[in-house]
């Protein structure tokens, strides 16, 4: 059991990254109105979809998945702080759906890569 939480762990965050991308991709209105409400439309759209689709890539691969982990924190750290500044908690009437996914996604990253700190190049240098 306690073998398969780390890999449970990385598809969800891989399938949430991937699943949203259909809307970045696609530019469906509710994902150019954030990135334009944002000033990034349509090139920060794009390159984040762009950036979500590697990370859940890394996430899949073993060997990568630290890197996966941290692009994820990274990418969703800042959507969160673009919803605290910019966009607020709820966003067209979502009742802060899409906030409380970047939540859980950042938290289920962070625990993630906490699991797989040892592959990470620095940690392994430091434990000799």
């Amino acid at each position: 059991m306690k073998k398969y939480v780390p890999l449970v762990l990385r598809i969800i965050v891989a399938l949430i990254l991937i699943q949203t991308l259909r809307f970045k991709f696609t530019a469906h209105p509710d994902s150019v109105y954030i990135f334009k409400t944002v000033g990034l439309e349509p090139v920060g759209r794009i390159s984040i979809g762009i950036i979500e689709l590697i990370a859940g890539i890394l996430l899949l691969i073993p060997k990568t998945v630290w890197i996966g982990a941290t692009l994820a924190l990274g990418v969703i750290g800042g959507a969160i702080i673009i919803h605290l500044t910019q966009l607020g908690i709820e966003v067209k009437g979502d009742g802060g759906a899409l906030f409380f996914t970047a939540i859980v996604t950042f938290v289920l990253s962070a625990v993630t890569l906490l699991i797989y700190k040892k592959d990470i190049p620095f940690f392994r240098k430091l434990q000799g």
